[in-house]
């Protein structure tokens, strides 16, 4: 069940940092997205997370926000494989899809029906690359989800 840039997710609680105060509201939540294309841990930008229970998960619908540009070479290359995938590798998130580019300077990854919106950075992406499969790795703490209705 996709519409544009929703995605209808699984969501699952992760377990905070034990160290750090449940008081301090600066720590960001995170949660454990599951989806067709894969799982990866990410930042919940939602009033509160649907579930609490570190092993419980509740389907909701979710926009994703990226705050790194694609910056060809250097986050961003040709995919390996032409199959939507969302990953952990490290610190860095990874997402595989097919890449549009627009004019105005700005990409979408279709990551299996879902559109994710990027800014391109210098060097851009080479001729050819519109429509091709690319992989897009980037850091964790750029990388969020928004609850919203389908």
């Amino acid at each position: 069940m996709e519409d544009d840039d929703r995605m209808l997710v699984g969501v699952e609680a992760v377990r905070q940092d034990p160290s750090t105060p449940t008081t301090v509201q600066s720590t960001p939540t995170t949660v454990r997205v599951h989806c067709a294309a894969g799982t990866a841990v990410v930042l919940w930008q939602g009033a509160s997370v649907p579930v609490d229970d570190e092993h419980s998960v509740e389907w909701t619908a979710v926009e994703w926000t990226i705050d790194e540009d694609i910056v060809w070479a250097g986050n961003t290359g040709p995919a390996a494989s032409s199959s939507p995938k969302l990953s952990e590798d490290g610190d860095r998130i990874v997402f595989r899809g097919r890449m549009t580019l627009e004019e105005d300077g700005a990409a979408f990854l279709d990551v299996g029906g879902t559109l994710i919106l990027f800014d391109l950075a210098e060097p851009s992406p080479p001729e050819g690359t519109d429509g091709s499969w690319v992989e897009v790795r980037v850091g964790r703490s750029n990388v969020s989800v928004w609850p919203c209705r389908l």
